[in-house]
């Protein structure tokens, strides 16, 4: 269901736990610390910033989650298919929001230019509130739900939604600035998916099928950690950031300015959209407007606030239009 069960529905105690179910999960926990790891590296300075933000590393990244959540609605089939157990339900899902709220209040003092406000955990605790409405339903309408809440993330933006109250459900203009945003559209999707394909497993009597494997020994670790997924997610990342802070005492990351920092990151965001001289002049130009229109200290610390957005989207559109019209010497219009 929640994170951590994975337990095949029976009225008997002794029902068998599906461990490919528990290996699947410990290999995309072994992934997502990868990916922090990796992201960690980067906080810290001894990676490119943005590196984990862009190109491959952000499909890892949405890839990590996909599977996570997909887990959370399989997983959910798998614990109530057969009628909800409430206790278990609640004792769950109660352990998930306290933990997702802890991430909360952690991340706000800590990291005031993105705290999570709505990451992963609270995903997880709001789709499987939701998920509960679809265990009785057909794989085909849920699938087909799965569809439309993923789609729905692409074509029912709206500024309406763009007050932070509505900031949960991903419906707004602009997605707002957190380490870990995984709102309700299109991530609920996944979950949807989840629990389609379970439905449809279980048609196939696949649930009985997968109940009877048994890997070696090599997959143990693995399946502890999926077992124990909800402290695996909650400790794994204080003890990463641990060791590379310790790392950073000893061996301290070549340091550049936060102007450098800010090109480095512009340049290679841009680089999706245009070429490397038009990234250059029009990176060159925000770092430039930025500093004549006294925004350099808001839009360094991660300030995220309406007036600054709209200051700084005012700015961009400038600078495109100024990049696309400055030809270097030698060049051609």
């Amino acid at each position: 269901m929640i994170l951590d069960s994975a337990q095949q529905p029976a009225p008997k105690k002794s029902a068998s736990r599906i461990e490919a179910i528990d290996i699947a999960r410990g290999a995309a926990l072994v992934a997502m610390a990868i990916y922090h790891f990796t992201w960690d590296l980067e906080f810290f300075g001894y990676a490119e910033p943005q590196m984990t933000a862009q190109g491959g590393w952000k499909l890892f990244a949405r890839a990590i989650a996909s599977s996570f959540l997909f887990l959370v609605g399989f997983s959910l089939v798998l614990a109530h298919g057969r009628g909800i157990r409430w206790n278990g339900f609640l004792r769950r899902l109660a352990m998930v929001a306290a933990a997702a709220a802890a991430i909360s209040i952690v991340t706000y003092v800590a990291l005031r230019g993105g705290f999570i406000f709505f990451g992963i955990l609270h995903q997880i605790a709001v789709a499987s509130l939701l998920g509960l409405a679809f265990l009785r339903l057909p794989a085909a309408i849920v699938l087909l739900a799965a569809v439309a809440v993923i789609a729905a993330a692409n074509f029912l933006r709206s500024a309406l939604f763009d007050h932070p109250v509505w900031w949960w459900l991903g419906l707004g203009s602009f997605n707002p600035r957190s380490n870990d945003y995984v709102p309700v559209f299109p991530w609920f999707g996944a979950v949807l998916a989840g629990i389609g394909a379970a439905k449809l497993a279980q048609a196939q009597g696949l649930f009985a099928r997968l109940a009877t494997i048994r890997p070696g020994a090599w997959s143990r670790p693995l399946q502890f950690a999926g077992r124990h997924s909800l402290a695996f997610y909650l400790i794994h990342q204080p003890v990463l950031i641990a060791c590379v802070w310790a790392l950073s005492q000893v061996a301290p990351p070549r340091t550049e300015s936060r102007e450098v920092t800010f090109l480095k990151s512009c340049e290679r965001e841009c680089s999706d959209l245009g070429d490397a001289g038009f990234c250059a002049r029009y990176c060159a130009c925000m770092l430039d407007s930025l500093e004549r229109e006294g925004l350099v200290e808001q839009a360094f610390s991660g300030e995220n606030s309406e007036t600054l957005q709209s200051q700084v989207e005012g700015l961009a559109g400038i600078c495109t239009a100024e990049a696309d019209r400055t030809v270097p010497e030698g060049g051609t219009q």
